[in-house]
């Protein structure tokens, strides 16, 4: 059985799909882009700055089921040019400890929704 996640906290989805799905004891976080949920408008006056949003939109989702970056087991990062990898790493690293960090790849796509530069998704464990 599934349960649906939902906050005011993290934007809205743009589609057919949830921001969240909670399955047994695993999360399953839609990706997030930079989307400010009080505006609605997108973060993207640095790729620092864009990042942060991305991860504080996971954030705000882990924490409707009081979890945190410590429960995250996997992590999917999508951006739209690898030479930015190394500040989007920085941002995401800042997040986690690096001891206990999850699981994770780094993919360049052609494009993302909205014409973002990062989208990341994660799976979190209770």
């Amino acid at each position: 059985m599934k349960k649906i996640i939902a906050t005011k906290q993290a934007p809205a989805p743009i589609g057919p799909y949830n921001q969240a799905v909670l399955a047994n004891n695993t999360l399953y976080i839609s990706g997030q882009i930079a989307l400010n949920p009080k505006t609605n408008s997108l973060v993207l006056s640095s790729i620092e700055e864009e990042t942060k949003q991305v991860m504080e939109n996971l954030k705000a989702i882990l924490n409707v089921e009081n979890l945190t970056f410590e429960n995250v087991i996997k992590s999917s990062i999508f951006i739209s040019d690898m030479n930015n990898f190394g500040i989007i790493n920085q941002v995401y690293g800042s997040y986690f400890n690096a001891e206990t960090a999850p699981a994770r790849e780094t993919v360049e796509v052609a494009q993302l929704p909205k014409s973002v530069n990062v989208e990341i998704s994660m799976i979190a464990v209770k």
